[in-house]
């Protein structure tokens, strides 16, 4: 059966390394493992290579709550934030705990044994067993091998290049290129005003528009709070502000949508004068946070559009040509390299198939236990964070909720937790977010139920207290022992 361990934690990404520092700290008797798909720890911050990688959030918040970001700017490069979970993992000792070229298949929990038997994939292809009596799943919400990229008419006869930012090539060249990145979130942002900078011009084509919003890169407050408080202080306080802030911003935009969507076509009017056309290019049709805010650092965006290094065209691609894309308008945009930012693949928990005793289970037939664990499936808890805030204000709270109930197990002298959802729930979409790379998959999530602690609130003032208090000892989970299952057996 191979190796055993107390607690697999699944991927070493920005939420995988915080689980596992967080273990390490609040769990010191349970061994560990940690399983890494690729031959490097990052996630996130070391697939994404493309011009301008950066983060969409501030890094006192997107930062480990135990882990003080100390760099000057709060908007940071995907280089910094990735020297970041390095050091993290350094500090904490979890470079020796990481296998690399891990990838989990299948995951079968054994009833009678109380553990979950992997199946792991190595890079060659050769699959072997492990087992672990608890899991922590921080695989990430998309499939890492490859990007969304919709059918796109006449795309063969295309006579440059074509390249998804998420397979982006190393050192590759844009000097004098014409080009046009299709898509309008938060990774087109980005890449548009860094692609300015030695292109020959740069297109945002958009089929509609995505909300938008200039913010400095770096934090004065917590600056200053650095240079007279000491460091975790200061960061907790930073850290503090920032949230509250940003819990401010989205509450505000539900409460208010028109107005909040007023002042940021006020503040854009502001960046791009009064002639330009804001209403066709920065004016979505759905309200603001419906889906994600997007963010870009000290106006850069805006400044490549007013130079002129940089447009946006808002209108419906009919097909690509020899020469770049034809609009249904009728209008043709020249290009060299078109960009394919057209979002990515979400998948639940790696890909991984999960079984119990041998018997296939279907996630979306789950409900999700403050949507970090699923009904049904016992030692599992899966880290999907903040769809309006910081990721990793969540991650770090499930990451710690993860450790409290295996604490809790081991005081009560059990082994084994399992959610089980009353049976006259009701069903609803895993998220209340109106973005397309959720929405192509809502069928195939699990559900959010109808009353706590079903529901996937996605707030993280509400799930500070839960999580940290209220959720470990609740009627919605089952404890028990595989030692009864053993002596029945036995018998």
């Amino acid at each position: 059966m191979g190796e055993r361990f107390d607690t697999v934690i699944i991927g070493a990404g920005l939420s995988g390394i915080g689980a596992a520092c967080h273990h390490r700290r609040e769990c010191p008797n349970r061994s560990f493992i940690v399983l890494e798909a690729r031959d490097r720890m990052g996630g996130t911050w070391d697939l994404f290579r493309y011009p301008g990688v950066r983060s969409d959030s501030d890094m006192f918040t997107l930062g480990y709550d135990f882990k003080p970001w100390t760099d000057g700017k709060a908007i940071a490069d995907g280089s910094s934030i990735l020297n970041y979970i390095k050091e993290t993992a350094a500090e904490h000792g979890i470079e020796d705990h990481i296998r690399y070229d891990r990838r989990v298949v299948a995951m079968d929990w054994n009833s009678a044994k109380g553990h979950w038997a992997l199946t792991l994939e190595n890079a060659d292809g050769t699959r072997f067993e492990m087992t672990a009596n608890f899991i922590i799943s921080a695989a990430g919400y998309y499939r890492y091998d490859a990007g969304h990229t919709p059918h796109f008419e006449g795309r063969e006869n295309f006579g440059g290049d074509i390249i998804h930012p998420q397979h982006w090539p190393e050192n590759y060249d844009v000097s004098d290129k014409r080009v046009v990145v299709i898509g309008s979130g938060a990774t087109a942002v980005t890449l548009v005003p860094s692609l300015a900078e030695t292109a020959s011009h740069v297109t945002m084509l958009q089929r509609s528009p995505t909300w938008i919003a200039s913010q400095p890169d770096t934090d004065w407050i917590a600056n200053l709070l650095r240079k007279i408080l000491p460091r975790k202080l200061a960061y907790r306080m930073a850290r503090a502000k920032n949230i509250a802030h940003s819990r401010f911003i989205y509450r505000r935009a539900q409460a208010k949508p028109k107005k909040v969507g007023d002042y940021l076509k006020k503040r854009i009017r502001k960046e791009l004068g009064d002639d330009y056309d804001v209403e066709t290019h920065f004016s979505p049709r759905y309200n603001p946070w419906d889906q994600r805010l997007c963010l870009v650092p000290n106006g850069d965006l805006f400044e490549a559009i007013k130079a002129g290094d940089a447009s946006v065209v808002t209108n419906e691609i009919e097909r690509f040509t020899e020469a770049g894309i034809l609009l249904k308008s009728g209008e043709t945009l020249a290009a060299d390299l078109i960009v394919t930012a057209t979002g990515l693949e979400v998948v639940v928990n790696g890909q991984a198939e999960i079984s119990i005793d041998g018997t296939a289970k279907n996630l979306s037939d789950c409900f999700g236990y403050y949507g970090l664990m699923f009904s049904g499936l016992p030692n599992l808890v899966s880290i999907f964070g903040y769809t309006n805030a910081s990721w990793t204000l969540r991650a770090d709270l499930i990451s710690r909720f993860g450790c409290r109930l295996m604490n809790h197990m081991d005081t009560l002298g059990l082994d084994i937790v399992t959610p089980i959802a009353p049976a006259d729930m009701q069903a609803r979409h895993w998220l209340d977010f109106d973005a397309g790379y959720i929405k192509r998959v809502a069928d195939s999530l699990p559900k959010q139920g109808d009353r706590d602690p079903w529901q996937n609130r996605q707030d993280y003032k509400f799930d500070k207290k839960a999580l940290m208090k209220v959720a470990v000892d609740n009627e919605g989970l089952v404890f028990s022992s595989s030692r009864t299952a053993k002596t029945k057996e036995s018998a």
